[in-house]
């Protein structure tokens, strides 16, 4: 059997085979199935991570794998609700600009330096959860249109936009000090 190849690596492949479906029912309108798989989408990281560190299935892979699966399914749902009107496309700006520009900013450190780990900061952490909520809010506010549901998505904007632009700069600060210390 490959070294690769363990259940830790197969959840997060099964979250990242999700996607599409995912993505399909938010376009689709389908929006308590796309709630539900997100829903599995997000045991299935919750497990792989429980696996990987807690009973040694931790792999290389699995550290570059996790991080796209996740990557893969936030920008997809992010630019699905810009194309189905759930947030406007500024927001969806925001959230994939960050994203690239972290990683242009990890190639070109990678190209001009040694460095070759890149650990996610507290706030870029925090930046990610409250995508997720933003995101578990559009769906849940997709199903149930209600003022009070409506207003807490037009908040989760503002908040998502926020944090995600402040880890964007933190990452900024960061690199600029580990590219001076070296």
């Amino acid at each position: 059997m490959l070294r690769w190849l363990n259940l830790a690596n197969l959840f997060t492949l099964a979250r990242l085979a999700l996607v599409p479906f995912i993505l399909r029912d938010i376009l689709e309108g389908r929006h308590v199935a796309a709630l539900q798989l997100f829903f599995v989408a997000a045991i299935t990281d919750v497990i792989d991570g429980f696996l990987a560190r807690n009973f040694g299935q931790a792999t290389s892979l699995g550290a570059y794998l996790d991080p796209i699966a996740d990557k893969c399914l936030l920008s997809g749902l992010y630019l699905a609700f810009g194309a189905t009107g759930t947030c406007p496309w500024w927001l969806v700006a925001v959230v994939l600009g960050r994203d690239i520009y972290i990683l242009l900013a990890v190639l070109g450190v990678m190209a001009l330096t040694k460095v070759r780990k890149f650990p996610p900061s507290r706030w870029g952490k925090i930046s990610t959860f409250v995508q997720i909520v933003t995101a578990v809010t559009f769906m849940v506010e997709n199903i149930w249109q209600t003022p009070v549901f409506q207003g807490i998505a037009s908040a989760m904007i503002w908040v998502c936009a926020g944090f995600t632009l402040w880890s964007g700069v933190h990452y900024t600060i960061r690199g600029a000090q580990s590219l001076r210390a070296r």
